[in-house]
């Protein structure tokens, strides 16, 4: 066969993922020769030899485990009859970076079993890592993704790991993070002391990738408890940390894609349905208060590995985590009162004081904020309920060039959006924008982003409500600005993620979203073009009496029920002991004070206050939670909605609650909301597709009999898979019609 040539271009994450040895050790086993090198737009190579083709199908589909390929541009050249061997050539920096640094990645196989050898040099060091997994996002400063730009810069590297560093056949080959006992990152307090604070019943603050947890023993009711209480956290659920998934499925009952979503590099916090029966394991009541589903996840960081070596009396190798060790931890987000993630140590001092009883530090320095990420499995594949580490920063492609914009989301569950190129790529969640130290945190995530994108806005994308603190951030930037409505972002994110650019009707359904009239919106049924949006229908209006007051208080939508349905005499016999009842219904027959929504998630509200499932709420959505907590087999009422002019009706329905035990009830209204929202959105639907967003499709009894009810007349929902359906995918919706707003 003739000798060729061939320059080849690889474009997506490649670079601090061992992208290089792999292209030089791909090379040799090809025996071709040539070059590689990192610069601004990936990694560059040239390869030279007799068969090239089967080394260029290998690249895309052999790629080392962190690596996400997302093109491979081929150019032919002229062979180079002098050349012999393949070298590993210095980066080159010229021009503005298009590559982007990867998320953050648990400890990977070949690590953990470092960490477990008692004779290798990182026996139970507890910040081991390598290209293949550990820190990348939460250390790094600025681009490029070298170790000068991550807060490993101060940890000058001794000769054992300088030399895996530069060794091209090592797993460390350019590993930044790289570390050892002897020049790395030191522990501040014995992994022994932590598990038997743990096991006596403390409470410990631990500092991991994006920020500290707080830890306690998930089967000690006591202290479970006592963390609520001084987390004031209500009724809202913790997350569980269990060392494997020998143990996840000792706890709780796991499909293949929930062990699949367990098991993998981002490591989320995975809703499963925990065990019943005699056998079900012990765990603190008190963990999630009436909900069906447990927060699982498995560990992620070396440091969270050696926790439960310690309590498995540490055993040599990795075998012990086949089995399962009955040791479970309570590892919830260090951020006292809705304030951001705790990140330093020094502010750990100060803001977890009152709080744990013991604080685990180290001198590894987080840069970037990063809670972890929470997730679902819904019609068989995975959902993002919240998107932080382990996905961050990770581009979403967008099918071409687009403007470079800045979408700065909502108010509630905020994540912020900037393109470059052909992707979009959203900051990790940021929380709600209600007190100072978030805004601050929300200005910073900004900074950072367009930092290490090394981007300058055109234009900045806002929600409609022109109070949100997003909102006046976004006016005050001093660039042109976008306003997009609440419900027309939600299908756009979903419509971005798919790469739909052409018309598509979708159903928004949400708590709250201003409406183009400064309505109070939340059961949409929209056509979506680009920047165009069309309101096909919505559902029927229900008074909110008290305003904000009744999204907290479901009893008061129950009762706006019971007025419209002429039955207000039964609302002093139902709630009088939540309040003064009689003014409450003066208010209806006024209209005071009683702003009409068309919101899915007050009808859920109203639905749970008739059936006495939650009277008053303490976190958002906990009554919707609740409520499908309690469904068993969903069921429909013939006749339980009517449909007129676009306008979906849920009286009929609400009606019939009345008086129903709450289990009845439940599945009463989930199958019969879905069999409307189906019947009602059908004579809109165009082609073959519908778009379903906004937060109530994390009801995974909403959405899967949506799914099934759309597939049954030969219609596809897409539902968003790689950013959330709440408000925290809204800056991906805002920045796609911001990017079409602009080149229309």
């Amino acid at each position: 066969m003739p000798v060729s040539r061939s320059r080849v271009r690889v474009r997506g994450l490649v670079q601090g993922v061992g992208f290089r040895p792999f292209v030089h050790d791909l090379a040799g086993r090809y025996g071709l020769t040539g070059w590689v090198l990192n610069d601004t737009d990936g990694v560059l190579l040239e390869v030279q030899g007799k068969d090239p083709a089967g080394f260029l199908d290998a690249l895309a589909c052999r790629a080392p485990p962190l690596a996400q390929v997302d093109r491979i541009e081929v150019e032919p050249l002229a062979p180079d009859p002098a050349e012999s061997g393949f070298e590993i050539r210095d980066s080159v920096a010229a021009g503005p970076a298009r590559t982007m640094i990867g998320p953050d990645a648990a400890v990977c196989p070949d690590c953990l079993a470092e960490l477990f050898d008692p004779a290798g040099r990182r026996w139970r060091y507890p910040f081991v890592n390598c290209t293949h997994c550990g820190p990348r996002h939460t250390i790094t400063r600025s681009l490029p993704y070298d170790r000068p730009q991550t807060s490993m810069a101060g940890f000058p590297l001794c000769p054992d790991c300088a030399r895996e560093y530069a060794d091209p056949n090592d797993r460390r080959f350019h590993a930044q993070p790289i570390a050892c006992p002897a020049c790395g990152p030191r522990l501040h307090i014995r992994v022994e002391e932590i598990v038997a604070r743990l096991r006596a019943g403390e409470i410990v603050a631990i500092k991991g990738l994006g920020g500290f947890h707080l830890a306690c023993d998930a089967a000690n009711p006591g202290t479970v408890a006592r963390l609520r209480a001084l987390k004031q956290r209500n009724g809202k659920p913790f997350a569980m940390m269990v060392a494997s998934l020998a143990e996840a499925r000792r706890i709780a009952e796991t499909s293949p894609a929930e062990a699949a979503l367990l098991a993998g590099p981002e490591r989320p916090v995975v809703l499963v349905r925990p065990r019943s029966g005699a056998a079900a394991p012990t765990v603190a009541p008190d963990l999630a208060p009436d909900l069906a589903w447990l927060g699982l996840m498995l560990p992620y960081t070396p440091l969270h590995y050696l926790l439960f070596h310690e309590a498995a009396g540490r055993p040599a190798g990795t075998a012990w985590l086949d089995e399962p060790l009955g040791f479970a931890l309570v590892m919830t987000s260090a951020n006292p009162g809705g304030e951001p993630l705790v990140i330093g140590n020094a502010e750990a001092a100060e803001r977890l004081g009152d709080i744990a009883d013991c604080i685990v530090t180290h001198d590894r320095d987080i840069v970037a904020r990063s809670d972890d990420s929470v997730a679902r499995v819904i019609g068989g594949a995975p959902m993002l309920i919240r998107r932080a580490r382990g996905y961050v920063p990770l581009g979403i492609p967008l099918g071409g060039p687009v403007p470079p914009v800045l979408a700065v989301g909502g108010h509630l569950k905020n994540t912020v959006c900037a393109t470059r190129g052909s992707q979009a790529f959203l900051s990790q969640h940021l929380g709600d924008l209600e007190n100072a130290s978030t805004l601050r945190f929300f200005e910073e995530t900004i900074a950072h982003l367009l930092d290490i994108l090394e981007v300058e806005p055109v234009a900045i994308a806002h929600d409609l409500h022109p109070d949100f603190l997003s909102t006046r951030h976004a006016e005050a930037l001093g660039l042109p600005c976008i306003p997009v409505q609440h419900h027309h972002a939600h299908v756009a994110a979903v419509a971005a993620e798919y790469g739909r650019s052409g018309p598509i009707v979708g159903l928004a359904l949400d708590g709250f979203g201003l409406g183009d009239h400064a309505d109070s919106r939340g059961g949409e049924l929209l056509r979506v073009d680009g920047s165009r949006c069309d309101r096909l229908g919505h559902f029927a209006p229900l008074a909110q009496p008290g305003g904000d007051a009744a999204a907290r208080q479901p009893w008061r939508m129950a009762a706006a029920a019971l007025h419209r349905l002429d039955r207000a005499d039964e609302i002093a016999h139902r709630f009088a002991r939540f309040g003064n009842t009689a003014l409450l219904v003066q208010m209806l027959d006024q209209g005071l004070n009683c702003p009409p929504t068309t919101s899915c998630g007050r009808w859920f509200d109203a639905a749970c206050g008739l059936l006495g499932v939650r009277s008053m709420s303490g976190f958002e959505g906990e009554a919707a939670m609740v409520l499908e907590s309690l469904v068993t087999r969903p069921t429909v009422l013939p006749g339980g909605w009517t449909v007129d002019g676009g306008v979906l009706d849920l009286m009929p329905l609400l009606d019939a609650l009345r008086g129903l035990p709450p289990a009845t009830g439940a599945d009463l209204f989930h199958g019969t909301l879905v069999a409307a929202l189906v019947d009602w959105a059908l004579p809109a639907a165009e082609g073959a597709e519908i778009i379903l967003s906004g937060g109530c499709v994390m009801n995974a009894v909403l959405t899967e009999g949506l799914i099934k009810g759309f597939a049954r007349h030969g219609i596809t929902a897409l539902v968003p898979r790689r950013v959330p359906a709440n408000d925290g995918g809204l800056s991906l919706g805002q920045a796609w019609v911001a990017v079409h707003h602009l080149i229309r």
